[in-house]
């Protein structure tokens, strides 16, 4: 299940840096890490997961799968965008294609690398490039919107349904808020997403800082979590440089350089998990002597529909899903332990999966 976080914001705020950052850190894991680069701008990251070594170690696993996500670098939006300006409809074409967006705002002063309006203002820069995504919606909604009247005037009830939601869309966008904004029933959530809007993409800001502010942040991205906060939204510090300095480094370097610069884990970790959250997921594992693997889910997902996360057979054949939470299997020393001690539970098609659980599907097709 691959889930994509596009990199967003105006040109020369360290986007780059940033994905160069994270294929860095993904490549150095590929000895054991799956990786690539699906195109140029598109790169394929672990997500760090402790607990995934640990089962490995108690079952004897010879491989090791982490869950992964992915990261789309969007070439810098600039002003006008959304009316073509730069290469404006590709890049809000490369957007409309991610799950959620990550606003990297430039946090920085240095005078050899030239900001696009002049003055370092991370504030300035986000409404820049949200109000070129809202205004890209508006024009949207507002060539279907006649079609969609038109159908629905002839009794069309989907077509009445898609009115009633893109005229909720518009009339926070009118309003100069984002669609995300928009209260929408979970009934017809999936409806809305099919809107297929910029502004009702989760969010979140990374507040790009210098090297010297990586462990404490500074002026600008105190304004970054503060607006954050305002938006209900997400917010990660760090440096972009610190990280792509840290991904060339081997584990051992990597923590000492961290412990120079006061910092407990590398930024991309942070992100990373930021990245997870954001998209409302968790993990779950199937462990074994072959191989121990992360998977990733909604959070609220069944046991049919994490098993169908393997292959849609797992699914559809769903008989029931055996179940060891971690903290049960590494306690008991692995399966048998915990099925030994009473750990390990039959869970049925009603059964919601929880994070961190071992699970093993029982299925026929």
């Amino acid at each position: 299940m691959g889930f994509k976080c596009g990199i967003v914001g105006l040109p020369n705020v360290g986007k780059s840096t940033l994905f160069n950052a994270l294929t860095q850190t993904a490549a150095a894991q590929a000895a054991n890490y799956p990786f690539c680069t699906i195109e140029p701008n598109v790169g394929e990251v672990a997500v760090p997961e402790p607990r995934l070594n640990e089962l490995a170690q108690v079952a004897g696993s010879k491989e090791i799968i982490p869950a992964r996500m992915n990261f789309v670098d969007i070439a810098g939006l600039v002003e006008g965008a959304s009316k073509g300006e730069g290469l404006g409809n590709q890049f809000l074409a490369n957007i409309r294609e991610t799950d959620a967006i990550i606003y990297v705002l430039r946090c920085f002063e240095n005078d050899d690398i030239t900001h696009v309006r002049g003055t370092v203002d991370p504030i300035a820069d986000f409404e820049v490039v949200e109000t070129e995504l809202m205004l890209a919606d508006l024009e949207s909604l507002e060539k279907r919107r006649a079609g969609v009247e038109k159908k629905a005037k002839s009794g069309d009830k989907d077509a009445k349904a898609q009115v009633a939601l893109i005229d909720l869309a518009l009339e926070e966008l009118n309003a100069g808020r984002p669609a995300r904004k928009a209260k929408v029933s979970k009934d017809d959530q999936r409806a809305w997403n099919m809107l297929q809007l910029l502004t009702s993409k989760p969010v979140l800001f990374v507040a790009n800082v210098d090297e010297e502010s990586a462990a404490t942040g500074n002026v600008h991205s105190a304004r970054v979590i503060e607006r954050a906060r305002e938006e209900g939204a997400g917010c990660v510090v760090f440096s972009a440089q610190i990280e792509s300095e840290l991904a060339m480094l081997d584990e051992a370097d990597r923590a000492e350089y961290l412990s120079t610069l006061g910092l407990e884990e590398p930024g991309l970790t942070r992100l990373i998990h930021a990245g997870y959250d954001l998209l409302d997921l968790q993990t779950y594992f199937t462990v074994g002597p072959k191989e121990a693997r992360a998977w990733t889910i909604r959070r609220g997902a069944s046991a049919p529909k994490a098993a169908g996360v393997i292959h849609g057979d797992f699914e559809k054949g769903f008989i029931r899903a055996e179940t060891i939470a971690y903290p049960d299997f590494i306690a008991h020393g692995g399966e048998a332990g915990a099925k030994e001690a009473g750990k390990m539970r039959s869970e049925g098609k009603e059964y919601v999966v929880q994070d961190g659980d071992v699970l093993h599907f029982r299925f026929n097709v």
